[in-house]
């Protein structure tokens, strides 16, 4: 894994976007001086971050993130990027909840200043846990923490789960379901059909995941249970810690209307799927840190609300990154990094789990 190629996460210039940037706040705050432009190293193949200081008497924020959409020219890895629902679902949460959300302070529609659309807010500080290499793996600060540390980062990403969902007005969040027709989980799913489609139009098409798809039909929950709002993109690697407790929450653009379980299969597999990988390269991971049995065991002590259906949910999260996962290969092949193989499948990183639980094969007796 580390010998792999790493895909391209951007095609932007940042000494370029820098002074576009100054550009356009001089005309948002006169007399304001742009500062310290940088890229963080995590950046993703997503939307896209920038880190800059603002200098001006009259503004309290400093230190401030800045949100782009992708570069529409850059084969992105979603169809489309709605920054002002971005905005809007992070204005939301901090007004509704004590979800510790950056405080947004500008959103700008307009593609001209920067070449796609935007918003700046307050920037956390503290460390996140990093994807690359996983937290799994050894040489990272939340490997190196303890037993004891890793259960409070633990106790404390799961009671964010919880207050979001039980804080959080669920009529606010009607605006996020997909058109179509059906439950708000119908709805959900209908949407990643779509989005499949569109990544392997006129493209390779993915047997394992048209079949994971026609398994979600056999597991299909026969209550689905009340839709709440889903941050999304539910896992560790989007919050900022400050030691080991959330300081901010990041990324909400995969923000929904859907069922918990949504967010908790979500959360229960991207860690499932860090740890996958890391046994598989020799080591022994984080196999105590996350496990799905203390995962919804604590989340039902803290809402009252028991997780139910989750072979579904936990699939369905594994299917969803699986089609970004095709995407990105296809992102790849297209600037060159990879050649597609014979056999499209073999471009999902976690093809051999997925599989496995198509089969029902996946998950233990151990309550991993």
């Amino acid at each position: 894994m580390a010998d792999a190629p790493r895909p391209r996460t951007s095609t932007r210039d940042p000494e370029e976007l820098g002074r576009r940037l100054s550009a356009w706040l001089d005309r948002e705050l006169p007399g304001a001086a742009v500062t310290g432009v940088s890229v963080p190293g995590s950046n993703g193949m997503s939307s896209e971050t920038l880190l800059f200081d603002i200098e001006h008497p009259d503004t309290p924020l400093r230190a401030c993130a800045l949100r782009l959409a992708a570069d529409p020219a850059a084969y992105t890895v979603f169809p489309t990027y709605d920054m002002p629902r971005q905005y809007r679902v992070m204005s939301l949460v901090a007004r509704h909840t004590d979800v510790p959300v950056p405080a947004v302070r500008w959103l700008e529609e307009d593609p001209g200043p920067l070449g796609a659309p935007f918003f700046v807010m307050a920037r956390a500080e503290g460390r996140v846990p990093p994807d690359v290499m996983p937290y799994t793996y050894e040489g990272n600060w939340l490997h190196a923490a303890t037993d004891a540390e890793r259960a409070r980062l633990q106790e404390a990403s799961i009671s964010l789960l919880a207050r979001l969902h039980d804080q959080f007005p669920p009529k606010e969040a009607e605006f996020l379901l997909p058109d179509g027709e059906g439950s708000p989980l119908r709805r959900h799913v209908d949407a990643q059909r779509a989005y499949y489609e569109w990544v392997v139009a006129d493209l390779a098409r993915s047997p394992l995941i048209e079949r994971a798809f026609a398994r979600l039909e056999e597991l299909w929950p026969a209550d689905e249970g009340p839709a709440v709002l889903n941050w999304g993109d539910a896992r560790i690697g989007n919050v900022v810690y400050d030691g080991f407790e959330p300081a901010a929450v990041l990324d909400w653009e995969m923000a929904a209307l859907a069922p918990r379980e949504v967010d908790l299969g979500w959360t229960v597999y991207l860690h499932r799927f860090f740890q996958d990988l890391t046994v598989g390269f020799g080591q022994a991971g984080l196999p105590d840190f996350l496990r799905r049995a203390d995962i919804e065991a604590r989340y039902a002590e803290l809402t009252g609300h028991t997780p139910r259906d989750m072979e579904f949910h936990t699939l369905y999260a594994a299917l969803r990154h699986a089609i970004v996962m095709l995407r990105i290969a296809y992102r790849q092949a297209h600037f060159g990094e990879v050649e597609v193989p014979a056999e499209p499948d073999g471009l999902i990183l976690h093809h051999a789990s997925l599989a496995a639980m198509v089969q029902g094969s996946y998950w233990g007796t151990d309550g991993g």
